[in-house]
Order: C-alpha cells, then structure tokens, then sequence
C-alpha cells in the first residue's frame, strides 16, 4: 500500500472549485482516493424543494469496534476578487514555506492530513482491532441542512456506531497545539418585521411609524444581559445584523420595518427558553407602540459540551508533545457540525491554525501540514492500543 502525502493531496483537494452548495468533484475524487486504502465509501446525496442537491460522504475501514471517525468537509466559501490573490485560489502554490489557496486551512488540508496519517497507520498495523471512519460533507459553510445532520440521521437508521470522533475544523488561533474545542455555544437567527401605517410625514399624529417601535425593540433587545458567563462558556451575547427600511421617499413614513440578528448562548438557555424571553420583550413594546410584529426564528444548534474523558485527555497529551505547547479547552468561536455528530458520538476539534481562513491568501504552514499529520497518526496508535 502506498503512502499518501498530505501536501499533494491538499493542493489535488484545493483544486476542487467546491464553493457551497456546488461539490465540482471533490467527494467523488475523496472517495475513490479512499477507496485505494481499502475503505469502503458510501455517497450521500440529499437534497430538499428549497435546496439544491448536496453530496456527503462515509466511508469506512474494518467491521470492529471501536470506530474512530474523522468528520470534515470539502465544501469552502467563495474567494472574492481573484485579482486580491497573489495566487489562483483554486490553483495552489507554495510560497515561503506556506500552501497558499481557498481551503488551506478550512479545512481541506485537515482532511488530506487525516487521510496521510490513516495511510501510514493501516500500512503498518493492517490487522488492528477496530474500525476507522470518515464523515464528509459538502454542506458546513453554507445552511447546513443537507449535510452532517442528514448523515448522522443515516447513520441512527442504519445502526452505524462511531465511538469517537475528530472534527478537523482549524481550532488555534495563531499556533498549532493551542487550542481543543471540546464544546459551541449555540445559535439561533431571527427575522423580525414591525408593521405600521404608512403615509404622508408631516401628519405622524394619524400614522404608526413602525421605525419607532423597532428601534425600541432593538435598544431594549440590546440592553438585555443574558448572562455572565460560566467557567466553560463565555457569557451569551445577542448581534444585529441588519435593520432595514425599504423606503426611498424622505416624506413618507413607510409600512413597515425589518431586522435581522442572531444570538450565540450558553448552556444556560436552549433555543425554546430564548424564544419565549425575546417574544415577550416584542411583544410588549409592539403593544404598548399599537404595533403588529412578525417574528421567525431559525435555531441552529443548542450548545454542548463534552467532559474531558480518557480520548480527549490523550489527545492533549499528544498535541503537547508534538507541538511544545499545552492546549486549552475551549468552547469559543461558531458553530460546527460537531453540533450534530455529538447526538451520536462523543468528540473533540482540533486542526489547523484558523488566523486566515476565510480570507485571501488563504494559507496554511508546511510546517504545521507535517506536524497536524503526525498528531493524528499518534492519537490512532494509542487510540487503538488502549481500546484493546
């Protein structure tokens, strides 16, 4: 069996154009790369009226258990002006010690090094006593409805069990080996709409300006602390992200007024509880205004926590011993789907450095390439070995 090399496979994966919801053909290449290793690979493809199609992946190596899952995805947001790139995004380059390209770092190098350390591991230990896995999606950057949560429901009907998994997402923040996420915060979007009486400016006394109302809403919504905190998660914080007046005319108070925000929350609320307290809080002020609201809420995953138990304290372990530096625990930043897969596994995230994801010149260390490699080689050795 031939080893994998994770720079090559990185930039043959960086090549995909795999901009959310389109896959251009990095599942199947993914697949059949697998598939050499001896896997055997099942693609998923889901879709929905609203959504267009989208491609997952599991693939699997052995019958036993324990099974050892490595979840990613191939999917990566758009790069923005080719002309701001040093580099073709889609056309990876190497330059001073960095592979430069959309998806270095989020996250289809985390794959290729998975995939690199999983060569070399079954090369070496071809009858070791359990299974390895690997859950792909197509869908993280984007809604997120036809991926990892469609294929964890697959998974539930098919009886599938994964004992433990890595979620690859790039965890550290400027230096690989400082950070594990063993946890998110929630989040759920809202679209509100204020609806008033439209009509000419200079008779307020005769209108309902909807502006005034959603302004209070929002100032009231702002002010609210939701909490402080607790020794896991930073304390829960509510965002604008939009407050629009569709009006053009500066002598007409128009019908209505809409925003847009979302909230990132702790384990001390859950969607439903949030739900209620910002209905209320609306739903007074809109009353006390003679307002009519609309209000539509789109939970996107309550937060979690794993407990650090014996596979995530080894992990540690190993990280600091390739990489110098003891990680911390944490449960910063976005969501993940970690979100979904932690109803059917426990898990851990950690993968590369995260300072340029998302941005131009995406890049990644060759450095930290070898290195990530290394960690999930050595994390499977002393997996396997222990679980005896």
């Amino acid at each position: 069996m031939r080893l994998i090399d994770e720079l090559k496979l990185s930039k043959d994966l960086i090549r995909f154009p795999s901009v959310t919801p389109a896959d251009a053909g990095a599942i199947k290449f993914l697949s059949k790369k697998l598939k050499s290793l001896g896997f055997k690979c099942k693609i998923l493809e889901f879709k929905d009226k609203k959504n267009k199609p989208i491609k997952n992946l599991y693939a699997r190596f052995g019958k036993e258990r324990p099974n050892l899952c490595y979840a990613g995805h191939t999917d990566v947001v758009p790069p923005g002006n080719f002309k701001d790139w040093t580099v073709n995004p889609f056309s990876p380059k190497v330059k001073n010690g960095y592979l430069i390209g959309r998806g270095a770092n989020d996250m289809k190098s985390s794959i290729a090094c998975f995939v690199s350390a999983v060569s070399k591991y079954i090369k070496f230990n071809p009858k070791f006593s359990g299974s390895i896995s690997f859950l792909i999606t197509g869908d993280e950057e984007g809604d997120a409805i036809n991926g990892t949560k469609k294929v964890v429901d697959y998974l539930k009907k098919k009886k599938e069990k994964i004992d433990f998994c890595i979620v690859g997402e790039p965890t550290n923040p400027k230096r690989l080996g400082e950070m594990i996420k063993i946890g998110r915060r929630g989040s759920i979007s809202a679209d509100l709409e204020v609806l008033g009486t439209q009509g000419h400016i200079a008779y307020p006394h005769l209108l309902n300006n909807p502006i005034n109302t959603i302004v209070k809403i929002c100032s009231d919504l702002k002010k609210m602390r939701l909490d402080k905190g607790n020794k896991n998660f930073q304390p829960s914080n509510l965002e604008f992200s939009s407050i629009n007046v569709d009006n053009k005319a500066h002598n007409v108070i128009p019908s209505s007024a809409k925003a847009k925000f979302n909230i990132r929350y702790n384990n001390f609320h859950t969607a439903n509880s949030l739900q209620k307290k910002i209905t209320k809080i609306i739903m007074r002020i809109s009353k006390k205004n003679k307002c009519k609201y609309k209000i539509r809420y789109s939970p996107n995953g309550d937060s979690f926590l794993t407990k650090p138990e014996k596979t995530i304290l080894m992990s540690k372990k190993i990280i600091k011993k390739i990489t110098k530096i003891n990680p911390v625990f944490s449960t910063t930043g976005g969501t993940s789907d970690a979100r979904f897969i932690r109803k059917i596994s426990p898990c851990l995230e950690f993968g590369l450095v995260n300072k340029t994801m998302h941005k131009v010149d995406e890049r990644v260390s060759l450095v930290d390439l070898k290195r990530l490699t290394k960690i999930y080689h050595d994390l499977m050795v002393q997996y396997f070995k222990w679980k005896k």
